[in-house]
Parts: C-alpha cells; structure tokens; sequence
C-alpha cells in the first residue's frame, strides 16, 4: 500500500518548457542586477560565498556573476546557483511576470491523493524554495498545502541511491510503501534501488510496456494501491 508520493517537476507535474525557456532565462537575465543590489544581504552573500568554495578560490561579485552565468549555460545543478536562481524567480512570482505551470491532471490527481491521506513530497534539483514558488504561484493558485515536504540537491544526487534511502527516512514510511514518480531513468533506477516504487511519465512519445519502469502518459493513468 503506498503511503507517500514523492514527484519531480520537470516534465512530470511541469513542462520542461516552462522551466528552460521561462524561468532560466529570466535568472539570467537578472542575475548580474540582482547581485549588485542585494549583495550585502546576508542571505545572498551566503551563497555568493559558497560559489567561493565550489570553486575553491576567491572571487570578485563580478567573477561570481561570471561564473554563475556559466552554470547556467552548462545547465549544472549546483547548489548556490539554484539557491540564488530562487530569489530571483520569487522577485519574477511576486511582480507577476509569470506563474507556476503545473498540469491539469497533476493538480487533481495530487489533490485526490491529499484527501486520500497520502503524504505528497517533491524532490528537484531545484531549490526547495524555488520548488514551493512554483507550486506557491501556479496557475491553479496556491498548491503548497498538498505537500508534507521538499528535497532538494542537499539530500544527494538525483540519480544516487543514498538520496532515497535518505528521503525515506525523512518520510518515516518504509521504502516499498513510497512510490516516486519522474520522466527520468536513471532518477527512477536509483529510487527502485532504494526500495521505492517506481512511475515513469513519458509525456511527450509513445509509452513503452517493455520499459525497465512502468510508464504513464499522464498522472491519470497512474494507480495507486
């Protein structure tokens, strides 16, 4: 029986689109701005100094910005990045220049679960904050309080085991009883490996029956026990 439902974002509750061609450009385009102004707050210069030690040297704000910019053309996930990433996009939710795309069968299908006293988590390699900004401001409003909790790059590696077996006991339910649903394999290997159940959402292609997980179209096809 499945207790808790742990789901990414990216082309599984949201377009890809939505995130590579709405929300990383606009964090490029604001990111210098956005560290000139707010680099003496004390929560931004905790990340401008943690890109420091990811790189292991000393950098000016402007070397930073360069590196920073950098990440995001190479698409890395690293942490300060999507921390920073973050802020920005809430400036970007907050002003209005967009909201949070989340299909519709995601939106009611997550909320069935909820009522049915399933426990809802997300784990993205984006922020934690950036992932309850755009469950914060969707387009069907306020989803947040579908969601027991979030992880983020800080628990480990999308695609590393020790995350789930982490996340599972941050949950507090048995491994089997938690099924984890992705568009990508190798997220889904890892989190069979822990244990988890596993679903994978093709949304765009054919779904194949022969597919090392099972695969959905779409969260109406996905049955939980």
């Amino acid at each position: 029986m499945i207790k808790a439902v742990v789901t990414d974002i990216e082309g599984t509750t949201t377009s890809l689109s939505f995130v590579k061609d709405v929300l990383f450009p606009y964090a490029r385009e604001h990111m210098q701005k956005f560290v000139g102004q707010h680099a003496d707050d004390p929560k931004v210069r905790e990340q401008l100094d943690a890109v420091c030690r990811e790189v292991d040297k000393t950098l000016s704000d402007q070397e930073i910005v360069a590196q920073l910019l950098q990440w995001i053309d190479e698409d890395k996930k690293i942490t300060p990045l999507k921390a920073l990433q973050g802020m920005i996009w809430e400036a970007g939710y907050k002003n209005g220049d967009y909201t949070g795309h989340v299909y519709d069968d995601a939106v009611s299908n997550m909320k069935k679960w909820h009522a049915q006293g399933i426990k809802l988590y997300v784990f993205s390699s984006g922020s934690v904050q950036a992932q309850k900004l755009i469950y914060g401001y969707s387009d069907a409003g306020d989803l947040t309080p579908l969601f027991s909790g979030y992880f983020d790059t800080r628990i480990g590696s999308k695609r590393e085991v020790d995350a789930y077996q982490h996340i599972a006991q941050e949950v507090g339910e048995p491994a089997e009883t938690i099924a984890f649903l992705s568009d990508i394999k190798e997220e889904l290997d890892a989190a069979k490996a822990a244990g988890m159940q596993t679903l994978w959402l093709v949304r765009d292609g054919e779904v194949n029956s022969a597919a090392a997980h099972l695969q959905v179209s779409n969260f109406d096809d996905i049955e939980i026990p």
